[in-house]
């Protein structure tokens, strides 16, 4: 019996990045508690939270390779979350203009058969322009990215708010490193290609 390929998330973009693999895949939510741990820095929460989420989902399926992932994104060491609305993202590109984040994207391997578990933090590191607030305006009202971490999708308009980019994969800024995902299931012997 052939295992199945389960996506520990109902987010979008990483059901979009997944599909890039042309590979049959299930999505489930994952019911975690997101909330960081006291003294938690930010590599260990996208770490713990990708393992939890696919560990949540893993009772559901008897035969299966589960992939759990979570991000944030980090300016002078605070981690930003999703803004969730104008203002907020107002702020946090305006914070951001002229400087260099860092995006940290935590992604889990677990085999639902034999327990065996992957996981790995992935940096990718946004160098923002000179950002004024006519131009984050404009952007804010176009692409509405409120439920971004960073207030911005690099994949779309958010381009052009960047100078530049550094990172092995840029799929780990919109949220799934697809090449490291790729090595995991090879370890378990899931051909992708």
């Amino acid at each position: 019996m052939s295992q199945t390929l389960v996506l520990a998330s109902t987010s979008p973009f990483r059901k979009m990045l997944l599909e890039k693999l042309h590979l049959q895949f299930a999505t489930a939510k994952p019911n975690v508690d997101e909330t960081p741990l006291a003294r938690e820095t930010a590599v260990e929460l996208v770490e713990r939270l990708a393992v939890a989420k696919a560990a949540a989902v893993c009772p559901a399926y008897e035969n299966a390779l589960v992939i759990g992932s979570d991000q944030v994104c980090v300016n002078n060491g605070v981690i930003l979350g999703k803004p969730g609305n104008f203002d907020n993202a107002f702020q946090q590109l305006k914070a951001a203009s002229g400087k260099k984040i860092t995006f940290y994207t935590g992604l889990a391997l677990i085999n639902s058969q034999t327990g065996k578990t992957q996981s790995l933090v992935e940096p990718y590191v946004v160098q923002f322009r000179e950002l004024s607030d006519d131009m984050i305006t404009n952007y804010l009202n176009k692409e509405q990215p409120f439920n971004c971490a960073g207030s911005f999708k690099s994949e779309g308009y958010g381009i052009a708010l960047f100078e530049g980019f550094e990172g092995k994969d840029p799929n780990s800024l919109i949220g799934l490193p697809l090449i490291s995902l790729i090595k995991m299931l090879e370890k378990e012997d899931f051909a992708v290609i």
